[in-house]
């Protein structure tokens, strides 16, 4: 153990071996971190390479896996469309370049050319929200989870917000309604049951709340300086990453429009076009809610972001809350989302030009000749062949939904394969069902099928 402690190089040493072109500090700190990590290796009984080669050899790749940004490509062949492990929605190539001139330059992001003065920073997004939903105004944050905290601090703050039990959504990341609308300054008012609330639960909750707050007369004297009381605020949560079947019953957003109250939706994964079973973000609109939020990034096919629609009065408070600016989105993803309004002003051509809405909206025979396409460059290898298969269009959206898809299918060494296929330059994500590899064409782009077929070919599986 002494000897080999003894003769384990220099620092200054390992330097002098190494010729890449790396940047002095990260690599000082690989070789001393690669010393560190031999020394130990000695102390516990081991007799490891200490020779000037290896250590510089791994000094090397622990330096150039520090210089390499650990955010990096991969190719989805799970079938999932908006899988959050892997960013979810993908940007069309026009919403991309336009994205990377706005990134490499600069930009109107607050600066009117027509007048010479400072501009509105998303006067223009608003006004192509408007457009498309009929809503009255807008407003544009970073995610949803954003767009519903301070859509209720700014309007809720010190009042009853009403919520059905059945609607007391988690998302990823114990993101909890419940805890929302505590941190929202709001207090939380449940009514119905998990599967059953009805319309009369809301109207008994409201008339409730407006009994135990005292009026301002309440105070006399003093009730200048008395708390003002706050109307209950509605808020209906859309169930997007569960379904309660059974014996169930719920209320419409357009019922709960009509009640009076401040009315609340958090729509979660919206969309513009129909899907079965999803509310459009047109119709939610429509329905006479005051203000509706929902995600960019899911169903829409746009940046991650936070969109909140309303009735231009309650718009303009949530604007002016301090909060909005902690929370508004950043320009490059404003100008996504301003490119991905632009592509639906034609609806038909946003179904083609917006991968998501073109992945979920591809037929099952456009799949099948797709997946016969890949399985065409495998030439026979694994024995793969082609299977029809189910998938789910994921990142808390359309849960009770499956589209059929078509996959290459792999038995011959699935679980090395997989392995494989994550370790490839391009690292290919695929998933594994009852022992069989599924490479599941409806999110692999067919530019990708020459990257999977090279991998393919170079393994020993």
């Amino acid at each position: 153990m002494n000897d080999l402690l003894r003769n384990l190089p220099r620092v200054d040493d390992i330097l002098d071996v190494v010729k890449e072109d790396l940047p002095r500090m990260v690599l000082l700190a690989s070789i001393r971190e690669v010393l560190d990590n031999t020394r130990a290796k000695i102390t516990a009984g081991q007799t490891p390479n200490t020779s000037h080669e290896e250590i510089a050899r791994q000094a090397i790749a622990l330096a150039r896996a520090k210089i390499t940004p650990s955010l990096k490509r991969v190719i989805n062949a799970t079938g999932i469309v908006l899988h959050t492990n892997l960013g979810r929605a993908t940007m069309s190539e026009k919403v991309a370049e336009h994205v990377k001139q706005i990134a490499m330059d600069y930009s109107t992001l607050e600066y009117d050319p027509k007048t010479g003065k400072r501009g509105s920073r998303t006067g223009a997004i608003e006004n192509l929200l408007t457009n498309l939903t009929g809503a009255e105004a807008a407003c544009i944050v970073n995610n949803n989870a954003a767009a519903v905290l301070l859509t209720l601090t700014a309007l809720c703050q010190g009042g009853e917000v009403i919520v059905s039990r059945g609607e007391f959504v988690e998302i990823g990341g114990s993101f909890r309604v419940p805890d929302v609308i505590a941190q929202s300054g709001a207090i939380l008012r449940e009514v119905g049951t998990t599967n059953k609330t009805h319309l009369s639960d809301y109207k008994q909750a409201i008339e409730t709340a407006a009994q135990t707050t005292p009026p301002p007369e309440y105070y006399g004297a003093w009730q200048n300086f008395a708390p003002q009381p706050k109307a209950p605020a509605v808020l209906k949560v859309h169930t997007s990453n569960y379904k309660i079947v059974g014996f169930t019953a719920e209320v419409a957003a357009k019922e709960l429009a009509t009640l009076g109250a401040l009315s609340i939706y958090d729509l979660g994964a919206g969309t513009f076009i129909p899907f079965e079973g999803e509310e459009t973000v047109q119709e939610a609109v429509k329905s006479g809610m005051d203000i509706v939020c929902f995600s960019g990034d899911k169903l829409l096919g746009g940046p991650q972001c936070g969109i909140i629609l309303g009735k231009k009065e309650y718009v303009e408070k949530i604007r002016k809350h301090p909060l909005y600016r902690a929370l508004r989105a950043d320009k490059l993803s404003l100008a996504a989302l301003e490119a991905t309004m632009l592509l639906y002003q034609d609806i038909d051509n946003a179904k083609h030009e917006i991968p998501t809405l073109k992945m979920l909206l591809a037929t099952g025979d456009e799949l099948k000749e797709k997946a016969a396409r890949l399985l065409g460059l495998l030439h026979n290898k694994y024995n793969a062949k082609l299977q029809e298969i189910t998938g789910l269009a994921g990142g808390g959206s359309l849960p009770t939904q499956e589209f059929k898809s078509w996959a290459v299918a792999i038995t011959h060494g699935a679980e090395k394969l997989e392995k494989h296929m994550r370790d490839w330059e391009t690292p290919i994500i695929a998933r594994i069902h009852k022992g069989t590899l599924l490479l599941d064409v409806r999110t692999i782009d067919e530019t990708e099928f020459p990257i999977i077929a090279e991998c393919l070919y170079k393994t020993t599986a």
